[in-house]
């Protein structure tokens, strides 16, 4: 029987290596050496292994010695010592056939351990680092927080004290003593890490706790010690600190979002999954830049290309064995599981374990579409994790702060654009007959009907005018879409450009019909329309913003803008509509989509 034996090259000098003995009986035999070089002999003796320098990296002729029973504890302790060298890049003979290094594939995938290339050690040896844009991205962040904290100290000693007294001199410390606290709070309150950074309200979540507790910080200290220290300096310094914070924050993120519409600054992804869903989630990808996710490739369960996967646009590298190799080839820094069977606890845990010694990211995709994270929670049950889901918030005290704050907002905003207003009745009537006003029933929370106002951009006979451009719809759903519509006016094609044809739903606000942030107001006949799933949209009040308008407006198809719509039901927060608010006016002023 003939057998082919590999010594690896260690990627690091405190560990020795194993040999693997690969037959062509179904029984494959392993030898585990990975003592570290102070505790050899103590290993050596656990597994009846003899020690070998790793400098010796030559084939041997005899047969590998068998390892002695030993116990599970032991076992894990010698893969966890298991070097992440390469077999594939081993000194092999070129007698080896294609069988006997599947056999190697799956006798490493037995014992948990990596098959791992010249890419996974090179990241190994070099010692992984943030890649250039991150370390700018974080330091700016840095930068900018402590402008923050510095700000908030002057404008707080600029409208408490206003000039510089015996009194107030003490107070100018500040200005040095602010940014490292605030500084600490972030760091505390875990606001640069990675995981909260790029995308969604957690970041901006975490600021305000930093806030929160840098004024709990105050007032103990000021307690326990007894110091007279302004509480308006405090009400005012901290507040303008975390705006500040955010607001810098949010500019950093417009950066990178922007950036990466140009393919930079992104990961490279390797997704794992079945056909159909790796196209979804590439097609998803690819239409979202600002995720920072570039699929470079697919391991999917044939091995090769078929079904959904002949319209990807990345190659598919090979099948569910072939994944270390497929992250070597596409040179990832990232793999994303997607929920399939062939995927389970053991299998997981393993692909996680050959994927680790190259500082290699995993993703598990869940099931869950479109579920805000604080609505999920892990609990482990005898062991296994379990992922609980509480149900959507829709009512309740967040429910009454939306609403306050719609009411509030609607009315300063109506203050506000008054002039705005005014000018745009006066061009609407001066430029074509008819009322500046234009109302239509559109239907609201749970089905109930309103009537919505906003600025007349088409002329009085649109209505009529409809059947005749029917065919030349544009959209693929159950609204009418037409980017050169001749039923719209000169002014008028001048307010939508600019959204500025919405501002009367200001009042819709203001009554209690519409929210500042929410789905798309729906018409009547498009409600008749709607799937089972999609009446979930009318759970919460319709908006005059929402993430379909920040998301590309009339571009969207008719299928993503319901799942924007439906993804906000789910997923709504304060914090959500916020960001929402903020991107909102990026996308009034980029006016893409707008017609």
């Amino acid at each position: 029987m003939t057998h082919t034996h590999l010594r690896r090259k260690s990627t690091a000098a405190a560990y020795t290596q194993p040999e693997i003995d690969f037959s062509d009986h179904a029984n494959t035999t392993l030898a585990f050496n990975s003592a570290r070089r102070d505790d050899t002999s103590s290993r050596a003796k656990q597994l009846n292994t003899p020690h070998r320098s790793t400098a010796d990296s030559q084939t041997e002729p005899h047969a590998t010695v068998r390892p002695s029973p030993t116990t599970s504890r032991s076992r894990r302790e010698a893969e966890r010592g298991w070097s992440s060298s390469s077999a594939r890049e081993s000194a092999q003979s070129s007698s080896t056939t294609s069988g006997q290094q599947r056999l190697q594939r799956l006798a490493a995938q037995r014992a948990g351990q990596p098959q791992q290339s010249a890419h996974y050690r090179a990241r190994h040896q070099s010692g992984w680092a943030r890649p250039a844009w991150q370390q700018k991205y974080l330091s700016g962040l840095i930068g900018t927080d402590i402008f923050a904290a510095v700000l908030g100290a002057a404008v707080a000693f600029a409208a408490r004290f206003g000039t510089v007294t015996s009194h107030s001199r003490i107070y100018i410390l500040t200005l040095l003593l602010l940014p490292v606290l605030w500084l600490t709070l972030l760091v505390l309150a875990r606001a640069f890490e990675s995981r909260y950074l790029y995308v969604g309200t957690d970041e901006y979540q975490r600021v305000v706790h930093a806030a929160m507790g840098l004024v709990a910080l105050v007032a103990l200290v000021s307690y326990a010690f007894e110091l007279p220290i302004s509480r308006a300096f405090v009400l005012i310094a901290i507040p303008v600190t975390a705006v500040t914070s955010i607001v810098a924050r949010f500019g950093w993120r417009q950066w990178l979002h922007r950036v990466r519409r140009s393919g930079r600054c992104m990961k490279r992804v390797i997704i794992v999954g079945h056909e159909t869903s790796v196209a979804e989630l590439t097609g998803q990808l690819q239409r979202e830049h600002y995720h920072g996710l570039q699929v470079v490739g697919a391991c999917v369960p044939a091995g090769q290309a078929r079904g959904a996967m002949l319209e990807f646009d990345a190659p598919v590298l090979g099948g569910f064995d072939d994944i270390a190799e497929a992250v070597s080839q596409g040179k990832a820094d990232t793999v994303i599981v997607l929920s399939c069977p062939e995927f389970d606890g053991v299998e997981l845990r393993r692909l996680a374990w050959r994927l680790e010694r190259g500082e290699v990211e995993l993703i598990v995709a869940s099931a869950l579409v479109d579920v805000a994270g604080d609505r999920t929670t892990v609990r482990p049950v005898d062991g296994l994790p379990m992922l609980h889901l509480e149900h959507a918030t829709l009512t309740g005290a967040r429910h009454w702060i939306k609403e306050i704050v719609d009411r509030l907002g609607a009315a300063v905003l109506l203050a506000v654009f008054s002039p705005l207003l005014l000018a745009s009745v006066i061009a609407i009537r001066a430029t074509s007959p008819g009322p500046a006003l234009f109302k239509q029933e559109r239907i609201g929370r749970g089905g109930a009907p309103f009537t919505i106002w906003k600025f007349r951009t088409m002329y009085t006979d649109a209505e009529r005018r409809l059947d005749e451009l029917r065919h030349l719809n544009e959209s693929d759903g159950v609204l009418f879409k037409m980017r050169d519509d001749p039923r719209i006016t000169r002014v008028g094609g001048f307010l939508r450009r600019f959204s500025i044809d919405e501002l009367p739903q200001l009042i819709n606000v203001l009554r209690g019909d519409m929210s500042l942030v929410g789905p798309r107001p729906p018409l009547a006949t498009e409600v008749a329309a709607y799937a089972p799933d999609t009446r979930r949209r009318l759970a919460v009040k319709p908006g005059m913003t929402g993430l379909w308008q920040v998301s590309g407006r009339s571009d969207l198809s008719w299928e993503e803008a319901v799942r924007l719509d439906l993804r906000y039901v789910e997923r709504w927060s304060l914090s959500l509509d916020l960001v929402i608010m903020l991107r909102t006016i990026t996308a009034v002023v980029r006016t893409q989509g707008a017609y």
